[in-house]
């Protein structure tokens, strides 16, 4: 089993996620995306597994802080560019085991991902 946990290091929710897998015993490789970037392949994986709403993450600071011309009419296409741009407006953790996506943190669905 592969799992990579995407993020930022800074994160609260990427922490408890990390920690989570730490006291699991289950091995993982962190990728901080503001740090080493994000290639745009894997961003649109994420979408294509997820769907940019639940990709984008609009409680996010960095989203409040944009242009409001940037927040109106948001579809595919803009969320896509947005993220790419921002990396910060991607909800936090991604979670990768083997090629399954999951999105944020909640115990019960890592349990069941890697379980």
């Amino acid at each position: 089993m592969t799992v990579t946990i995407y993020g930022i290091k800074t994160c609260d929710t990427v922490r408890k996620a990390r920690n989570w897998l730490d006291a699991k015993g289950v091995e993982h490789r962190f990728v901080d995306y503001r740090v080493e970037g994000l290639d745009p392949k894997k961003l649109a994986g994420w979408e294509k597994a997820v769907g940019w709403e639940k990709l984008l993450n609009k409680t996010s600071a960095t989203f409040k802080g944009l242009p409001d011309a940037d927040k109106r009419s948001i579809d595919g296409k803009k969320a896509f560019a947005l993220m790419q741009t921002h990396p910060t407006l991607i909800k936090r953790p991604v979670l990768d085991v083997d090629g399954a996506i999951t999105v944020g943190f909640k115990p019960e669905i890592y349990e069941q991902a890697v379980g």
